[in-house]
């Protein structure tokens, strides 16, 4: 059977596939945190769902490949390389790792830190 690390994986992909952060959601704990590189943290399954919508809605099509990956069995790491086009169109490639705690069964903790420079249009020469 697959650790939770390998199921978080599995459902990030489903989610990005499919549009709906339901799978993801589905991991998290009711007093999870989740934190991207932003000072906001996001609380529970209601926060997991809006921080995955988020996530989905920045994108016209996301896939995330994973690089490597390791669990412990109370946290998990996760590298990963994600394409797609943003919402204007524009493609797009970043790079990043995520980190989740949990207990085996529920995601407790999730932290990502990615290649935000990816995000920003760089300034037009003249």
């Amino acid at each position: 059977m697959a650790n939770l690390t390998e199921q978080f994986m599995q459902a990030l992909q489903t989610a990005e596939a499919s549009r709906d952060p339901a799978p993801l959601v589905a991991l998290f704990a009711e007093d999870a945190t989740l934190q991207n590189l932003t000072t906001h943290t996001w609380r529970g399954q209601e926060g997991a769902r809006t921080f995955w919508q988020a996530y989905l809605d920045n994108f016209q099509t996301i896939h995330s490949e994973f690089t490597h990956h390791t669990d412990d069995g109370r946290t998990g790491l996760m590298e990963w390389e994600a394409t797609g086009q943003l919402q204007n169109g524009t493609d797009i490639a970043y790079r990043g790792a995520s980190v989740i705690e949990h207990n085996g069964q529920q995601v407790s903790a999730f932290r990502t830190y990615y290649d935000s420079a990816a995000f920003v249009k760089p300034a037009l020469q003249e």
